[in-house]
């Protein structure tokens, strides 16, 4: 009679001569070795490696064939489009991290000064100006006859010079002193509010616009660079798609809009990877502007050579449609995206 083996894993029972369990599929033989802890761990990263390394020379170096062959149906020797781009864009967003922690602690500290500045009058520039308009009226007086104006006209124009001189009213658009001092003695927040001018008809999002602008002055806006850069990914999940749009109407009947969206993911990955390029060349070498200028104009011969490739277009339209594309994406989508960041961040800060 066969003996039996209970399955560690599920706890059900099978015959001893299998070496893996027929309900689960663990190894039978459950021997935790230095070699069994890393021989399967090392294995898959090298087939991962394998793919990747394969998909990242042709997607820098044959733009646009990438995203054919995957849409041609040559997909296992190459990683799927999302799973490259979130992996390029989780290693571009943990480089630009180092930059960005360093761009916060200085806007931070300017931040912070500003804050705790008093806003004060230069009496000298105000006697300065005073001065002028007086010599201004003068003139205006001296020489009446010529310039035509009436006693009427000149006696407005020094009621209205005069209004300027007086000392300007400066005010804030809330109650600082008044502010600060419930922040000291750590006020309820309704009284922060109203000292900040909410009022008490206020909706959902005046009330937590006023909330926002509330923990920014208390927080003298650190952290703010972080906030942002952190919105970031949630900007390019919604840039993507819109980038795929314009694929869309440039080559209606070339490709379905999953096959545009393809294009994109491995378009935007290889704008992460260049941009991964670029930030730790910086680190070692400082690179002059007119680098920068080409590599950022690269990006366009980069997309005018990719629709050529993907599309089978020639080259006279790819470069038509690679220029119009990109201007309708940086002079319109980009600054969308770019106030879309900054409410965001700021509502979420």
């Amino acid at each position: 009679m066969s003996s039996t083996n209970q399955c560690k894993n599920c706890e059900k029972s099978f015959d001893d001569s299998f070496e893996y369990c027929p309900y689960c599929g663990q190894e039978a033989a459950d021997n935790l070795t230095f070699g069994v802890l890393f021989s399967n761990t090392i294995e898959n990263y090298f087939s991962i490696d394998a793919r990747f390394f394969r998909s990242f020379g042709t997607l820098m170096l044959k733009p646009g064939v990438l995203a054919r062959r995957f849409v041609d149906g040559k997909r296992l020797k190459y990683l799927h489009p999302a799973q490259f781009y979130l992996f390029i864009s989780v290693v571009f967003f943990f480089i630009g991290s180092f930059n960005v922690r360093k761009a916060d602690n200085e806007v931070s500290q300017a931040l912070e000064k500003g804050f705790d500045s008093e806003f004060t009058i230069d009496s000298l520039q105000l006697q300065k100006d005073s001065l002028n308009l007086d010599l201004a009226k003068k003139t205006l007086k001296d020489n009446q006859a010529l310039t035509g104006i009436s006693d009427e006209e000149l006696s407005k124009i020094d009621s209205l010079i005069s209004v300027e001189q007086e000392a300007p009213n400066v005010s804030f658009t809330f109650q600082r002193k008044t502010l600060d001092s419930l922040i000291a003695i750590d006020a309820p927040l309704e009284s922060k509010l109203k000292a900040m001018g909410m009022g008490e008809d206020a909706g959902a999002f005046e009330r937590r616009f006023f909330e926002q602008m509330l923990k920014f002055y208390e927080q003298k806006g650190g952290g703010i660079i972080n906030t942002l850069y952190d919105t970031i990914p949630i900007a390019m999940f919604f840039m993507l798609p819109l980038f795929a749009f314009l694929l869309k109407i440039f080559y209606w009947r070339r490709a379905t809009f999953a096959h545009h969206m393809v294009f994109s993911f491995y378009f935007f990955t290889f704008l992460f990877t260049s941009f991964c390029l670029l930030i730790l060349t910086n680190t070692l070498v400082d690179l002059p502007i007119w680098i920068e200028v080409l590599f950022f104009f690269s990006f366009v011969v980069y997309l005018l050579l990719a629709l050529r490739n993907f599309y089978k277009s020639g080259w006279i339209g790819a470069f038509f449609k690679a220029s119009i594309i990109s201007f309708l994406y940086m002079i319109f989508i980009v600054p969308i995206a770019v106030f879309g960041i900054i409410v965001v961040s700021f509502m979420l800060y």
